[in-house]
């Protein structure tokens, strides 16, 4: 049995940013243009108008004030209000490979790593390009890694549960090293006519590297202390999306093949489980929740973090303890926790202890407790 680390980090943003303020735009001149084109059955009570939204309601809602999209053009485009993301030919690297290729890179780098010392890359994330062959074997032959690829998908969750999956690898001897990657094009399966859910997501990738503590190099060492998931099943939480859509015509084109959500109800249920479940495996390492320096979290929603953290420490935590990154990324689902990590990590001393957390569809809960090395 092998101890093990996480030696590199590494990120992907996309060049275009959008505010909340050209995001409100957009959707109320959709809203303006849908009012007017049924105007007649709106008079009738057979439609119901639609509200417009403002900057102001999604930032107390959220704490998001912009987010990094891989297009922009197509999602402030009233009447068409998604990203525009072309097919590309089977010979071209997939748009989801290109990205975690991006940030794999960064994250060899700062591992002090070549392809050569990686034996494995799975691919977390939310929303997978396609069902096979695996994305995580597009990206090992585009970076030139011998050995094996696998996909996964826990939604939100996907990242902390990849981590697990590697290091279990690894401690094992399966590999020496694995990448463990989270390409997130969440646009893709938002709705951006939806009032309550338009402004929550952008994109972004988020790569991992899991070694062996004996082979590790890297200035950037965190020890992996432990690992602990749960799940529940939950609908609240929903996108019914996938290949036997065509089979259900029916269903083609529903609200529910987008991301759909009852927000108040995953705040109730979701921010207690997870305090509980980060005490409980702290709890269970023998550390104390006073001893963490840093708390990095799933970033899907300001409120959330602020009432977990309160629920842990007894107390508001400072910004340094829980560090926020999703005022201008907004919710990255899988990324989110690990764009934390990556952003605030470098001034933590030798010794330090943090906690890598995401939370979401499912419902899921990981929790990771690393000490730098």
């Amino acid at each position: 049995m092998h101890n093990v680390v996480i030696s590199g980090t590494g990120l992907f943003t996309p060049a275009n940013s959008i505010s909340n303020d050209e995001l409100v735009a957009a959707f109320n001149a959709y809203v303006q243009l849908f009012n007017a084109d049924n105007a007649e059955a709106i008079a009738r009570g057979e439609v119901e108008a639609l509200t417009e939204s403002n900057s102001a309601f999604i930032e107390k809602a959220s704490g998001i004030k912009s987010r990094f999209a891989m297009d922009k053009a197509g999602i402030l485009d009233p009447r068409r209000m998604a990203p525009r993301i072309p097919e590309r030919s089977n010979e071209e690297w997939g748009i989801l490979c290109e990205m975690a290729v991006a940030a794999a890179k960064q994250a060899l780098e700062r591992a002090g790593k070549t392809a050569a010392d990686i034996d494995g890359v799975i691919v977390a994330c939310s929303n997978l390009q396609r069902a096979y062959p695996a994305v995580a074997i597009e990206v090992q032959a585009a970076l030139g890694i011998q050995g094996f690829g696998y996909d996964m998908n826990v939604a939100c969750s996907s990242a902390t549960f990849g981590i697990q999956a590697a290091a279990n690898s690894v401690q094992l001897g399966q590999a020496r090293a694995v990448l463990m990657v989270n390409p997130e094009i969440c646009t893709g399966h938002l709705n951006f006519r939806d009032r309550d859910s338009h402004f929550i997501f952008g994109d972004a990738a988020t790569a991992v590297i899991i070694e062996r503590d004996d082979l590790a190099t890297s200035k950037h060492q965190f020890d992996i202390v432990g690992t602990k998931l749960i799940t529940l099943f939950s609908n609240n939480i929903r996108n019914n999306f996938g290949f036997l859509n065509r089979c259900g015509e029916e269903g083609v084109g529903s609200r529910d093949k987008l991301f759909v959500q009852e927000g108040r109800k995953v705040f109730k249920d979701v921010c207690p489980m997870v305090a509980e479940l980060i005490a409980s495996h702290l709890a269970e390492n023998q550390l104390n929740v006073a001893d963490v320096k840093r708390f990095w979290l799933h970033q899907a929603n300001l409120n959330m973090n602020l009432l977990i953290a309160r629920k842990l420490l007894g107390r508001d935590a400072e910004p340094s303890e829980a560090p926020v990154i999703l005022d201008t990324y907004a919710n990255t689902s899988s990324a989110g926790s690990v764009i934390a990590l990556h952003k605030h990590q470098d001034d933590l001393p030798s010794g330090a202890l943090g906690v890598l957390s995401s939370f979401g569809a499912g419902y899921s809960i990981g929790s990771v407790i690393l000490r730098k090395h």
